[in-house]
């Protein structure tokens, strides 16, 4: 069982979509909606629109980057690395960060990015076990989170 259940939280941050994106996501829902009313009628439309409309609360929750670090280990969604296994942290600012997720890319990496968020971190790991050289990782908050990471 993870540690992590047990101490709490030396930094957190969510990373939620921006309203513009779930406006544009609800815009293609509703386009939907509307195509659906015109082929099957007003009971079918109404349906659709309120499906839609509930929709995004799942969609946004899914969407939303969470980094947590505990005294032990990382947490990053659903991915989680102890703290002994990781190596040189680099605070990367916009340029860097969209040099490291494109052209400077390693395929083996793992990306928690998200478009929304131009600066990040990358994390070396060192585990022998691990075939994933690095974590890149976006956040807002880049010197409060390597701080915690190195501690």
């Amino acid at each position: 069982m993870s540690e992590s259940l047990n101490s709490s939280p030396i930094f957190r941050e969510s990373i939620a979509p921006p309203l513009w994106l779930l406006g544009l996501l609800y815009s293609l829902l509703a386009s939907l909606s509307l195509s659906i009313w015109a082929a099957l009628g007003n009971t079918a439309g109404a349906l659709a629109i309120i499906l839609s409309t509930l929709s995004l609360v799942p969609i946004r929750r899914s969407i939303t980057l969470t980094i947590e670090v505990t005294d032990s280990e990382v947490l990053i969604n659903r991915a989680h690395i102890e703290k002994i296994y990781l190596g040189e942290i680099t605070q990367l600012d916009a340029d860097a960060m969209r040099a490291t997720r494109g052209r400077d890319a390693d395929p083996a990496s793992f990306l928690a990015i998200r478009f929304w968020v131009s600066q990040g971190i990358k994390v070396q790991i060192e585990d022998p076990r691990d075939p994933t050289p690095y974590w890149l990782i976006s956040t807002r908050k880049g010197k409060e989170l390597v701080q915690a990471l190195k501690n």
